[in-house]
């Protein structure tokens, strides 16, 4: 019985999002609270004598698993590996014309755009976004490109239907109204 009260105290602070206190904890698995700050002291020993690459931290009032600090500069470069891979707003107007477009080639994604799209197509298919789905009919068969599940991943999705309506990001009738009446302002000043 104490083992698995031990196991579901390490589950509840895996899984948790920030520190969980002591208290939680105890409620949870219906034991005192000093029995809780116990388990906590016996896995804290564990992971130090076992040179594990984490240790049971207790901060913010509650119980998180941190990495071990002697490992710090490692984590650190990992962590900033993904600073250097964050996408462009190029690279993401791209990835919202095949989210909703697809299958689309790279000359209806440049004609959506404006400029040419090949090098933010290859960057996006190389970090694993979008993928080659087929050919088109037609002059040339362009290929046709779709998003993957790692872009689904990471939009927390598990679907395409779940992406929101773009008509939502479109402006409504009086913007586009008042921006047409501002640029024919600027014709009537510049004399056109």
């Amino acid at each position: 019985m104490k083992d698995d009260l031990s196991r579901a105290f390490e589950a509840l602070v895996l899984v948790a999002v920030e520190p969980v206190s002591p208290m939680l904890i105890a409620e949870l698995l219906e034991v005192p609270v000093a029995e809780v700050e116990a388990m906590a002291a016996a896995l804290q020993e564990r992971c130090r004598a076992e040179e594990r690459g984490f240790e049971l931290g207790f901060v913010a009032g509650g119980y998180r698993f941190q990495t071990s600090a002697d490992l710090a500069e490692i984590v650190q470069r990992f962590a900033n590996r993904g600073v250097s891979a964050r996408l462009s707003t190029a690279a993401l107007e791209t990835l919202a014309i095949v989210a909703y477009r697809q299958p689309v080639s790279r000359a209806q994604i440049a004609n959506l755009r404006g400029v040419n799209a090949d090098g933010v197509v290859k960057l996006l298919e190389s970090r694993g976004y979008i993928e080659v789905v087929g050919r088109a009919e037609g002059p040339g068969q362009p290929i046709l490109y779709g998003t993957t599940e790692m872009f689904l991943e990471r939009l927390g999705l598990f679907s395409l239907n779940q992406l929101p309506p773009v008509e939502e990001f479109l402006p409504g009738v009086e913007a586009v109204a008042a921006f047409e009446d501002a640029m024919r302002g600027v014709e009537d000043l510049s004399g056109g």
